[in-house]
C-alpha cells in the first residue's frame, strides 16, 4: 500500500512538468509528513551520509575531462583516423562515425557530449557526401548511446554509487558488450549502405593512415590512461577520473592548442553546472532510497517474486520491460538511482552477479536515449539534424532494433559481461 501511496505522488509531480530531481524530493517530504513517524534528523542525516561516498568524485571529473575534449579538437581527429582506417567500404562516413563514437565514448563517459562532439562535425561531411539526412542521423543517434556502456561511463559510476558495486569491475564488464554493440551498429550501417549503394570514400594509402593516428593518438592515449591505470591497481576508477581531466586539459590546451587558456573558465563552468544537476538528483534519489528501504518495499518485492515462482529468467524480462517503459519518460541517471535500489536487492536474491545486472541496466539505459518521448540522444540529433522528433524516430529504427536484440543477448548470456572483470581478477 505504502509502495503505491509512493509512486502514486511521484507520477502526478512529474506529470506536473516538474523536473524528477525535485519531483524525488517533493515525494520523499509529502510521504514523510503525511505517512511515516520518521524524524526529519534521521533523514537530514541520510542526506549526508546517503551523498558522503568517495566514488561520486568521479562524476564531475569525468564531465569536465569529457568538455575538454569536446571542445578541444580531439573528436575532429578521431573522426579522421576512423574515416582513414573505415573509409572506403559501404557507408564508409557511416562506419567511420561509428567507431569514432566508440572511440570517443572511451575518452568521455558521456552520451550526448558524444553525439554533440561526433554529429556535428560528421553529418555535414556525411550530407555533402550524398548520404541522406536519415542515415546519418540514426547512425549518430545510435552509436552515440556508446559513451554509457564503453567507459568510463557516468551512468556506471551511478550504478556503483546506488549499489556499492565496485566501479573498476563495472567498467572492465562493460569493455566486451560495447566493442560487440559498436559491431551490431557498424553491422547495420554496412548492410543498409550496401542494399542502398551509398557512396564510398577513397581508399586512404598507409602513410595517410599513419598520420591521423598520429595526429589522434594524444586523445586517445586517454583510454590507457583511465583503463590501464585502474586495471594496474595505480588508481582507484576516481583517481582515474581526476587524472583524465587534468591529462585532458593538458591536451586541448597545450598540445592540439584547439582551447586557450581564456576558454578554460567557461568549459569550467559548464561542467560545473551539470555535475551540480547530477549531484541533485543524486541527492534526492538518495532520500528516495532511504524511503524505500525504511518501508520495507525491495524487501517486501523480493518476498512477493519468489514466493510466486518467479525465476532468473522471468525476473530479468520483467526488468527489461520496466527500464524501457522507464526510459520513455525519464533520463538515465534518474532511473538508475531510482530503480537500482529496488530490483538490486531481488537480483542478488535470485543469484544474479551485481556486475551483470549493472550492465543490463546500462543498455537498457542506451535503448531508452535513442527512443521518444524523451530519449535525450534524440533531442541533441535533432538540434544538430534540424529534423523533428517523429522524422528522426522514423530514422533510427533499423538501428534500435539491432540494439533490442543486442539487449536480449546481453540479458541471457552473462559471460559477455563477466568474462573480462573475471579474467583480470577484479571479481
Amino acid at each position: 500500500m505504502n509502495a503505491m501511496i509512493i509512486f502514486a505522488i511521484l507520477l502526478v509531480l512529474m506529470l506536473t512538468g516538474m523536473p524528477i530531481s525535485i519531483s524525488l524530493g517533493l515525494t520523499v517530504l509529502s510521504f514523510l509528513f503525511m505517512f511515516t513517524q520518521v524524524p526529519l534528523e534521521s533523514v537530514a542525516l541520510k542526506l549526508f551520509t546517503g551523498i558522503e561516498k568517495f566514488e561520486i568524485m568521479a562524476i564531475p571529473f569525468f564531465i569536465l575531462a569529457g568538455n575538454f575534449l569536446t571542445h578541444g579538437g580531439v573528436a575532429r581527429r578521431m573522426i579522421k583516423f576512423a574515416t582513414d582506417v573505415v573509409g572506403h567500404w559501404y557507408g564508409g562516413l557511416g562506419l567511420a562515425g561509428v567507431m569514432a563514437c566508440a572511440l570517443f565514448a572511451a575518452v568521455s563517459g558521456s552520451s550526448p557530449a558524444t553525439v554533440v562532439a561526433i554529429g556535428s562535425i560528421l553529418m555535414p561531411a556525411m550530407v555533402k557526401a550524398g548520404f541522406p539526412n536519415r542515415f546519418g542521423a540514426g547512425v549518430i543517434t545510435t552509436s552515440g548511446a556508446l559513451g554509457i556502456l564503453i567507459p568510463p561511463s557516468i551512468v556506471m559510476v551511478m550504478y556503483s554509487v546506488a549499489t556499492n558495486t565496485s566501479v573498476g569491475a563495472l567498467f572492465m564488464a562493460g569493455v566486451i558488450p560495447g566493442i560487440l554493440l559498436a559491431m551490431t551498429l557498424g553491422g547495420v550501417t554496412w548492410y543498409r549502405a550496401k542494399k542502398f549503394d551509398y557512396p564510398r570514400m577513397p581508399k586512404a594509402s598507409f602513410t595517410q593512415r599513419v598520420k591521423s593516428f598520429r595526429e589522434s593518438a594524444w586523445g586517445l592515449f586517454l583510454i590507457v590512461v583511465v583503463m590501464g591505470g585502474i586495471y594496474s591497481g595505480m588508481f582507484t576508477p576516481t583517481e582515474a577520473a581526476a587524472m583524465s581531466a587534468v591529462y585532458a586539459f593538458f591536451v586541448a590546451v597545450f598540445v592540439y592548442k584547439d582551447l586557450t587558456m581564456k576558454d578554460v573558465p567557461r568549459v569550467l563552468l559548464n561542467s560545473a553546472n551539470m555535475s551540480a544537476m547530477l549531484l541533485y538528483i543524486i541527492t534526492n534519489a538518495v532520500l528516495f532510497s532511504f524511503i524505500m528501504t525504511n518501508e520495507n518495499i525491495p524487501q517486501a518485492l523480493a518476498d512477493w517474486m519468489l514466493g510466486h515462482g518467479l525465476g532468473v529468467i522471468a525476473f530479468l524480462l520483467a526488468v527489461n520491460i520496466i527500464l524501457l517503459l522507464a526510459g520513455n519518460f525519464m533520463e538515465p541517471s534518474s532511473i538508475v538511482l531510482i530503480f537500482a535500489p529496488i530490483l538490486f536487492p531481488v537480483a542478488i536474491k535470485l543469484g544474479i552477479d551485481p556486475v551483470h545486472f549493472g550492465i543490463l541496466m546500462v543498455v537498457n539505459m542506451e535503448v531508452g536515449m535513442c527512443h521518444p518521448p524523451v530519449g535525450l540522444n534524440l533531442y541533441v540529433a535533432s538540434g544538430i539534424t534540424k529534423m523533428g522528433i517523429t522524422e528522426l524516430t522514423v530514422a533510427v529504427w533499423p538501428w534500435l532494433l539491432s540494439m533490442l536484440v543486442f539487449l536480449v543477448v546481453v540479458t541471457y548470456v552473462p559471460i559477455m559481461s563477466l568474462w573480462l572483470p573475471r579474467t583480470l581478477g577484479m571479481m
